[in-house]
């Protein structure tokens, strides 16, 4: 199932603007849920979700599982690393006190790192049009989250940090992996064999060392259908989507777009003030992106 090669050309080019808006909501669902369970605790139950409502879908509309037992494992560990390791290292990041706009931006080396090892890994080249897009995309994301550095005491803020490095790179492999091994697959059967690896290695670790105690409030419930039907189903198809049509890099200079996009969420729905300061950093990371997208 290609669903961007059905859609018309102008709703194909919108295809990465509207990921960027439902990924950038990630922080959001996580603000509503993490104060009623613990990090691991909310993403094993979110992982029960989605795999609750996927597996159905697949086997009703008889959606084509992968031919081989090595494609399976090369869209599990794919899996493991976008979502399982990714998650795991926001969730927690934000869930021990890190500001969201602050992992955003150790989240937002991303697209760095990810230029730096696509020649290398994917025969990949990157254009100095495109390296000046990613710089300038860096310097955008600083901008806006600079602000919030300074609310973090400085004696915590390397242990606050670590979970969001493991953050980045897990989202940074696991990119890479699936562009390289497994670029194209079936959504409605990838998303649980890619799921399915993380529940059971989320729960572990979150039985091992975590209360799993629940609050099951209104917000709770809220965050929970909130990212498993808007992240976890939407962007997360979206993200394949993009993978398979899209360079590594190209895909990867989207996240840069994320702490901007979050900090515009965050004052329609908080009220929390934009700077001038963060409006121009906003302002530099969109013509980043731009650059960085350019084919030619």
């Amino acid at each position: 199932m290609n669903a961007a090669s059905l859609a018309p050309r102008p709703a194909a080019a919108l295809l990465p603007w509207f990921f960027v808006l439902l990924w950038s909501t990630g922080f959001i669902g996580a603000k509503f849920g993490l104060p009623y369970a613990e990090p691991l605790t909310f993403l094993t139950l979110r992982y029960v979700a989605v795999i609750a409502l996927m597996a159905p879908v697949a086997l009703l509309l008889r959606a084509p599982w992968p031919r081989s037992a090595r494609q399976c494992l090369h869209i599990a560990v794919s899996g493991l690393f976008v979502h399982g390791v990714y998650l795991a290292g926001v969730f927690t990041a934000i869930g021990h006190g890190l500001p969201s706009g602050i992992t955003a931006l150790v989240v937002g080396l991303q697209p760095l790192i990810t230029a730096l090892v696509a020649g290398l890994l994917l025969g990949e080249a990157v254009r100095p049009r495109q390296w000046a897009g990613l710089a300038l995309g860096f310097a955008g994301v600083a901008l806006v989250v600079a602000g919030k550095i300074a609310s973090v005491p400085a004696h915590a803020l390397w242990a606050m940090l670590l979970p969001a490095v493991v953050a980045l790179a897990g989202i940074t492999a696991g990119t890479l992996y699936q562009k390289r091994f497994c670029p194209s697959f079936d959504l409605r059967t990838g998303s649980l064999i890619q799921y399915l690896p993380c529940l059971a290695v989320t729960a572990a670790l979150a039985w091992a060392t975590e209360s799993m105690e629940i609050r099951w409030t209104g917000d709770f419930l809220f965050a929970l259908a909130w990212l498993v039907l808007v992240l976890s189903v939407g962007a997360v198809s979206l993200l394949n989507l993009l993978i398979r049509r899209g360079g590594a890099v190209n895909v990867a200079s989207l996240f840069y777009l994320t702490p901007p996009a979050t900090a515009l969420i965050a004052w329609a729905m908080f009220g929390e003030t934009l700077g001038g300061p963060a409006l121009a950093g906003m302002a530099l990371a969109a013509a980043g992106v731009w650059l960085a997208r350019q084919s030619r």
